[in-house]
């Protein structure tokens, strides 16, 4: 950054922060359940109807494309580390569906009042460089005036539209793969309420998923989705849903970034990751503590891929079983 914004913290400009400033999965699912879904057709292979990553709609024979958006709140102070953090995210959700990102467009909102531009211009060249490493075209984009600053992208990418990975896909006996630690949520709070910088944080938000997907695609995967603003619990819960069957999840296999527990304990957590955890417990039965719950529906930003399927190189933490009372069995 210049010298003239170096003391500049972009977190203090927003209310929220992340995935975790996400619309609560309760109330965003009673709003969708309602609304029309548009032209109805047999190429629609994935819409509304189980919340996936992305649309996917077949073009011609096998090729499917695949659309999404997504943008959000600072999450860390660093404008550029920001912008590689959200169009690392937006590029996810193709990836979490098995396809690749072809192009996408900058998605910018900005208090023009009260931050200089300059400070933008950095977002996007962080947007930009994500790109470029992901082979993704970016073109334009829209850009606004608002009282907070936001930054995302738009995705359209292309897939196998047979060999997708949807969250409706899942089958009992089918073990669980995550390939990214938890934690990033507390962290992101902690950083925003004290300006200390969690590098590892910052590395985990801006890997792509890309070789994550390709591995599980590779080892025959065809449900997957990725773990961002719904925590771990609320993403399996999605997940599980979908596919007609319950879960098991060993908590003691999941990852942590180091200093999570640390930040956990000293109240860091966002208002998001206890909505998550508030809306799966009806479907929840847990032999763990609340502390424990709480990391496991950490609202993450950019987190990993949750794979039905044994993906080599990554942990397993579970598995999917026959439908029973409760959706997620937590042990």
């Amino acid at each position: 950054m210049t010298s003239g914004t170096e003391q500049l913290r972009l977190t203090q400009y927003a209310a929220g922060g992340g995935c975790a400033c996400k619309v609560p999965p309760g109330e965003l699912e009673r709003v969708l359940g309602g609304l029309p879904t548009g032209r109805p057709g047999p190429d629609m292979l994935v819409g509304l109807e189980h919340g996936d990553d992305a649309a996917a709609v077949r073009i011609d024979g096998g090729r499917a494309v695949i659309v999404t958006a997504d943008f959000f709140t600072p999450v860390v102070d660093d404008p550029y580390d920001w912008g590689r953090i959200a169009a690392t995210n937006a590029l996810s959700d193709v990836y979490a569906m098995g396809g690749t990102p072809l192009v996408a467009v900058n998605l910018l909102s900005w208090p023009r009042d009260r931050i200089p531009f300059d400070v933008a211009a950095e977002v996007l060249r962080g947007g930009a460089d994500v790109c470029a490493q992901a082979g993704t075209y970016l073109g334009g984009g829209h850009s606004v005036d608002d009282p907070e600053p936001k930054y995302g992208q738009a995705v359209t990418g292309i897939a196998d539209a047979d060999h997708l990975l949807r969250n409706d896909a899942g089958l009992a006996g089918q073990p669980l793969t995550l390939t990214k630690p938890l934690g990033l949520g507390v962290l992101n709070n902690r950083h925003k309420a004290t300006g200390e910088r969690f590098e590892e944080a910052v590395a985990q938000m801006t890997t792509l998923n890309r070789d994550a997907a390709l591995a599980a695609l590779a080892a025959g995967a065809r449900c997957a989705t990725d773990v961002t603003g719904f925590g771990l619990l609320g993403h399996l819960y999605k997940l599980a849903r979908a596919s007609g069957v319950s879960a098991v999840l060993d908590a003691a296999a999941v990852r942590y970034v180091e200093g999570a527990r640390r930040s956990l304990a000293e109240g860091f957590v966002p208002g998001g990751s206890r909505r998550n955890l508030d809306w799966v417990r009806p479907h929840l039965v847990a032999d763990v503590d609340e502390d424990e719950l709480v990391l496991l529906a950490d609202a993450q930003t950019s987190g990993g891929l949750l794979v039905a399927g044994e993906v080599p190189g990554y942990p397993v933490v579970g598995e999917l079983v026959e439908a029973g009372e409760h959706t997620i069995a937590v042990r």
